[in-house]
């Protein structure tokens, strides 16, 4: 009551971790909206694996439906370290359920949810137990492997003393082998039901046919899936640059056949609106476009006469942009990329050749360093960085479409040789998505491609992903990540095949 009175003639209210749950209760039971909201505000920050839980469940003793409901989609998209808290335990059976149940469980690999399954459980072994078979249907098994199955699953003493569990097993084992042998990554049945993914990978702009498109497409790399965007591009662009910021997409540059542009389009997932923000100090085609410390940078590129080293940031707070040191070399048609608080850039056009050279930038100095070249000339190329290494992938030497790879070491200033790509290409896009670097459409040396393929990076293997569903090259890629409603831009769950096996598997998957 102190904190009431003190508030009604200051109209400012201390709240502390010690403090904020007895006085939202109090704020909520006398109507003391103000500060309700300075509570609630104060406990949203406060949101982290750790206590997710514990306010989602607190939230459910007030009226407070926007804390509840970020508290929730806090535990949905974070699930993987919430899975190992101890908080996860404090969950009813039923409300373990209604999560486990949720497309937008965000995980990369459905291993994640059996294991916490079992970490729930071990908080009363044998009184949990026994709703093993309730938790398991809500398992997507055939998600996973017949290798985590055999080794996890199936060794587990609740899942052997189970018959109805082992039948379960059984058939996402079934599922799982129909899968891979049709290559079909999800059905609609809740067995094989993809979750949402963590991020989207968008495809941007790039010459389709004779002439620039405006097309922007979406995968979702769970379902392996492309969807056409909520949005296109206002204006048709190819050999732009894009970047994902602050829940926006950027898309710098580039030119539309006629015009070499300096100006940056933003899409705001917001409002579904693309607009105009502060255009660059120069007109850049061609250029490399990369994200650090809440700024995007662009470099280098062509401005219609000549090849640039020039280099500027983008401060989305302030709307402007900032010159940088110029680069050593001139640099067109390159790529960048930023790793450990620094920025990467190889290869590129400098108007008489394509480069072998790469250097680094340091914010902290505003200086360029030449690193060790790498071992291909690369116009055209894809970098991109993840895991402390920096991946240079594809390009054009001067006489050929590269199908090469390699990846440099900051803390060795080396480069080494990894697999070759199926596909040449010069001029394409390249993500990281969930631990899998992707390359997308690009020119092979004959005609532009819709290919799309990604190098896992335990295994050393690249694989084929889905087509895009236009061929394109000179296009930009960036990845959506950390928003809440994902499944704006994503396929549709209801739309994936209904899976049908015989009568007696059927039979299986109902009881499930």
């Amino acid at each position: 009551m102190q904190l009431f009175i003190d508030f009604a003639y200051t109209d400012s209210v201390s709240v502390t971790e010690d403090n904020v749950k007895d006085l939202l209760i109090a704020a909520d039971k006398f109507n003391m909206t103000a500060i309700v909201q300075t509570c609630c505000a104060f406990l949203t920050e406060q949101l982290c694996p750790e206590n997710c839980i514990g306010i989602w469940q607190f939230t459910k003793n007030c009226y407070t439906p926007e804390l509840q409901l970020k508290a929730y989609q806090f535990i949905l998209y974070h699930f993987e370290e919430v899975a190992n808290a101890d908080e996860l335990r404090q969950l009813s059976i039923q409300d373990l359920c209604e999560i486990l149940d949720r497309d937008d469980l965000i995980v990369k690999k459905e291993n994640t949810v059996f294991e916490a399954i079992l970490h729930w459980i071990a908080q009363a072994p044998r009184e949990r137990g026994r709703n093993l078979a309730v938790l398991l249907a809500r398992v997507r098994l055939a998600l996973t492997s017949e290798e985590y199955i055999t080794i996890n699953v199936l060794s587990n003493h609740l899942v052997q003393n189970s018959s109805k569990c082992l039948d379960m097993v059984a058939f996402a084992t079934r599922v799982l082998r129909h899968m891979t042998t049709n290559s079909v990554f999800g059905y609609f049945n809740l067995v094989a039901r993809p979750r949402l993914p963590s991020a989207i990978l968008l495809a941007i702009g790039g010459w389709s046919g004779a002439n620039p498109t405006h097309c922007v497409e979406a995968y979702d790399v769970h379902a392996n899936s492309w969807i056409s965007f909520i949005e296109d591009m206002e204006q048709p662009r190819a050999y732009c640059g894009a970047a994902f910021l602050n829940d926006c997409i950027y898309c710098l540059g580039g030119f539309d056949g006629t015009e070499h542009y300096n100006t940056v389009s933003r899409f705001d997932l917001t409002s579904h609106n693309w607009q105009e923000v502060a255009p660059m100090h120069y007109r850049r085609c061609y250029v490399s476009v990369t994200v650090l410390n809440g700024c995007i940078y662009a470099l280098g590129g062509y401005d219609g006469r000549v090849r640039l080293k020039t280099a500027e940031y983008y401060r989305p707070e302030t709307n402007q942009w900032t010159l940088i040191s110029s680069m050593h070399e001139l640099r067109s048609d390159a790529s960048c990329t930023a790793l450990n608080d620094k920025i990467y850039v190889c290869g590129g056009f400098n108007g008489n050749e394509p480069l072998q050279t790469a250097e680094s930038y340091s914010p902290e100095t505003n200086e360029w360093t030449m690193i060790t070249p790498m071992s291909s000339r690369r116009s055209g190329i894809g970098v991109i960085g993840f895991a402390d290494h920096i991946y240079a992938v594809g390009g054009y030497d001067g006489q050929t479409r590269l199908t090469t790879a390699e990846a440099y070491s900051p803390q060795t200033n080396n480069w080494f040789v990894l697999a070759p790509m199926d596909c040449p290409r010069s001029n394409f896009g390249i993500e990281v998505v969930e631990d899998r670097l992707f390359v997308t459409g690009g020119f092979d040396g004959i005609s532009t491609t819709k290919l799309v393929e990604y190098y896992d990076l335990t295994t050393g293997i690249w694989s084929a992903a889905s087509d895009m569903g236009i061929s394109r090259s000179a296009l930009t890629c960036c990845v959506m990540t950390g928003f809440y409603n994902m499944a704006q831009y994503a396929m549709l769950r209801n739309d994936l095949p209904l899976l049908f096996l015989e009568d007696d598997i059927m039979d299986i998957e109902e009881d499930i």
